[in-house]
């Protein structure tokens, strides 16, 4: 690898079309497989985890699985007083007759009146899997609001989880519409400002474009090993805009600098071989770091997370395939064509008379204007607030480095009360009409808020025996503290499973809810197990699947945590051949992401952030945001330190002391640093507006990360630790110093760095 992105960027240099053509070949090939093709969603055996998905296997064997339901809602309409009785059973006589004449229903159930008599419900059952219910929904939809039209004396609205799942997945797509009309704009007008020009603004943003689009097709073929749960998509516009951008940024910044520092005599094609051979490698040894941070995530034996998982890697290689065959091609093009144009002017000069003519000192600058307006050589920086913060990490090493660990372990500090929950039906946003829908259903019907689903299996002459004992079992649950509605075992056709559904009165994130689970588990199920001797049992329903994946994201947490840091480790260690620096690497990124979390749990755990961040505080935080933030974080620190430190190493092979190269290696890199930080920021930061709670808080946790990494980390603690730590931070191994020759401008053979 040592000289591979070298190679391939000196070929892309000199067949710039062909490399050109070819990416966008490589874009299309790869969208139209995928579509060809098409995804494979995930199915509901996929998300089985704990006691809850053995007794959703155990229920699916009989026959008795859980299926799609939609419930029919009528009442009286706003302000019109008590529900017309006459006009209510109208109405559902009518919406029973159109949904059994419906391919997609299964049976529709009588109608139930609520204890109140104010409403009136029809139990609707769809065919098909549970998750498919989404799929189909629509026509039921549309004969609900048929009837409405028909009666209008009375209100007719429907809900359940197909039509929850539908107007939540409207809901996401539309934010996302929204994200991305915010986080493009402003992410080019940054890029603006970095480059200040229109070209080189819009090439790391078509090439992070074109790539989430080869990223979308690849990950639909992916789909048939690592079947998709519907976040593919979203991880991959998250992460491949803000690595897609910040990849070609770290590409084109030094490019940019390399000719800056050779004053314009710099041939286009010699200054990209010098980038490639810097940040290229940096951006390859980036990449890596990402996928293979991301790949921890399929230990987790999570459906959830082997989407994100895939989605991560498919579309970070291709952001640093694309950094490495077609960006060295586009930059050779805009590079010649910038000096056509600066022949052509230099022409117009030497046509004016004499006295306008550019001073022969002045030559080589008019042969590149453009290189007026760059940057000059930026380790000699003194101004701003990164060299302000370095003359401090400079003067007082150990000082700043006490203040930063302990300003990240008061961050941290929260953490210790983290409360980690699935997001229930409970949290979705209300501007869903569907769950508006759902508040009037579980306020005129409290009973359907939860179920607990009782599975047991035996052998088929024991069929009866099973079904009295559930039925003792229900009227046990009947008089606990928290407790249950009325139940009638239900048995399957070949007599060997068994089902008890009893509805709770509490929302599955309710201390109620959790304590009637808790009973039925330990105290009624093996009551009634312990009289049916070789008979199997277990507990399903909303609140033990709300309860069993929190609790195994927390199982797979110390694993992943030790994966990860061995990972990170083992990168650092192969990127610069340090064990010193392959430790300091796992510290900081502990650091910086319990930081972040400790924001987090301080943020949302709480209510004083709620009017500004749009957000109704659930007391906890989504089981999925640590694991996903920790990995992810992990990943892209990467980005921030393999760049880095990749510029101090350079900069002491050059036979700088440790020292002042660490100083001026952070000092070159602050400026593309923050431009990324501030790029993936804003993409981050976009999400954080969303109305999807877990997706604001990864928005929000990885905002808050990436500028504690890029502000904090890089920017006070590590050059501290690196201060203090001198020669001794590249141990085993030296950097070898060694002043080299000047350059071959023309064809210049730089050396690897790293």
């Amino acid at each position: 690898m040592k000289n591979f992105s070298v190679r391939t960027a000196r070929w892309s240099a000199r067949h710039p079309w062909r490399a050109i053509v070819g990416w966008f070949l490589f874009v299309a090939l790869c969208l139209g497989a995928g579509l060809a093709v098409g995804g494979n969603p995930a199915t509901s055996e996929d998300y089985r985890v704990g006691e809850a998905g053995r007794a959703e296997a155990m229920a699916a064997e009989g026959g008795l699985q859980q299926r799609p339901l939609e419930r029919v809602l009528i009442t009286a309409p706003p302000g019109s007083g008590p529900l017309d009785e006459a006009a209510a059973d109208a109405a559902a006589r009518d919406i029973a007759e159109r949904m059994k004449r419906l391919p997609e229903v299964r049976s529709v159930s009588a109608p139930v009146r609520s204890p109140d008599g104010r409403a009136l419900r029809i139990d609707v059952t769809m065919r098909g899997p549970e998750l498919d219910g989404r799929k189909h929904v629509d026509p039921l939809l549309a004969r609900t609001a048929e009837v409405g039209e028909a009666h209008p004396r009375v209100r007719v609205e429907e809900v359940g989880s197909p039509s929850i799942s539908k107007g939540l997945d409207k809901l996401r797509a539309d934010d996302l519409a929204r994200t991305e009309m915010i986080a493009l704009p402003v992410t080019l007008l940054t890029l603006l400002f970095v480059f200040r020009s229109f070209a080189m603004a819009f090439v790391p943003l078509v090439l992070a474009l074109t790539s989430i689009v080869s990223a979308v097709g690849l990950s639909m073929l992916a789909s048939h090993v690592f079947p998709d749960a519907g976040v593919g998509t979203n991880v991959i516009l998250l992460i491949g805009l803000a690595v897609g951008v910040d990849y070609t940024l770290f590409y084109l910044k030094r490019e940019r600098e390399e000719r800056a520092r050779a004053g314009g005599r710099l041939s286009p094609h010699a200054a990209v071989e010098v980038a490639a051979a810097t940040s290229g490698r940096a951006v390859v040894v980036s990449g890596l770091a990402v996928a293979a941070s991301s790949a921890t995530l399929y230990l987790v034996d999570d459906v959830i997370f082997s989407s994100i998982a895939t989605g991560t890697i498919v579309v970070t290689l291709v952001a640093v395939v694309s950094s490495l065959t077609v960006l060295p091609a586009l930059l050779v093009k805009l590079g010649e064509r910038a000096e056509r144009r600066a022949e052509r002017r230099e022409r117009r000069r030497a046509d004016r008379p004499s006295a306008s003519r550019p001073h022969a000192r002045n030559r080589w600058k008019a042969l590149n204007p453009r290189t007026a307006r760059e940057a000059p050589d930026t380790r000699k920086s003194t101004g701003g607030p990164t060299a302000i913060l370095l003359r401090a990490v400079d003067r007082r090493p150990a000082a700043t480095l006490a203040v930063g660990v302990v300003a990240l372990l008061a961050l941290s500090a929260p953490l210790l009360g983290l409360n980690l929950t699935d997001m229930g039906r409970e949290t979705h946003s209300r501007t869903v009409p569907a769950m508006q829908t759902y508040d009037r259903l579980t306020a005129a019907y409290p009973e359907l808020k939860a179920t607990h689903r009782i599975v047991v299996r035996a052998e088929p002459a024991r069929a009866d025996e099973v079904a009295a004992g559930l039925r003792e079992l229900a009227a046990r649950a009947q008089s606990d503290p928290d407790p249950t509605g009325p139940g009638t075992p239900v048995t399957s056709p070949d007599r060997r499973t068994t089902l008890l559904e009893l509805p709770l009165a509490h929302h599955v994130s309710d201390p109620g809810a959790h304590r009637s689970l808790d009973r039925v588990r330990t105290v009624h199920l093996p009551r009634t197990l312990e009289r049916l001797s070789g008979a199997e049992g277990a507990v399903t329903g909303d609140v033990a699947r709300y309860t069993d994946y929190p609790t195994h994201q927390k199982n797979k947490l110390p694993l992943i945590i030790a994966t990860l840091l061995l990972v990170t480790f083992a990168m650092t260690v192969w990127a610069f051949r340090s064990v010193v620096l392959g430790l300091i690497g796992v510290v900081l990124n502990l650091l910086s992401a319990a930081a972040a979390l400790g924001v987090l749990v301080l943020t949302f755990q709480n209510t004083w952030a709620e009017g500004l961040l749009d957000f109704t505080s659930t007391g906890s935080i989504g089981s999925r945001v640590p694991l996903f933030l920790f990995v992810i974080l992990f990943g892209l620190s990467m980005d921030y330190q393999v760049f880095v430190i990749s510029r101090i190493r350079e900069t002491a092979q050059r036979g700088v002391p440790t020292r002042q190269a660490v100083l001026d290696g952070i000092g070159s890199s602050a400026g593309v640093v923050t431009s990324a930080a501030f790029v993936m920021v804003t993409v981050f930061a976009s999400f954080a507006a969303l109305h999807l709670i877990e997706m604001k808080q990864i928005g929000f946790s990885l905002t808050v990360a990436v500028l504690l990494d890029a502000f904090v980390i890089r920017v006070v603690i590590l050059p501290a630790l690196m201060l203090l730590l001198g020669d001794r931070v590249w141990w085993p191994a030296r950097p070898v110093r060694r002043h080299a020759p000047a350059p071959d401008l023309r064809s210049p053979r730089p050396e690897t760095v790293g």
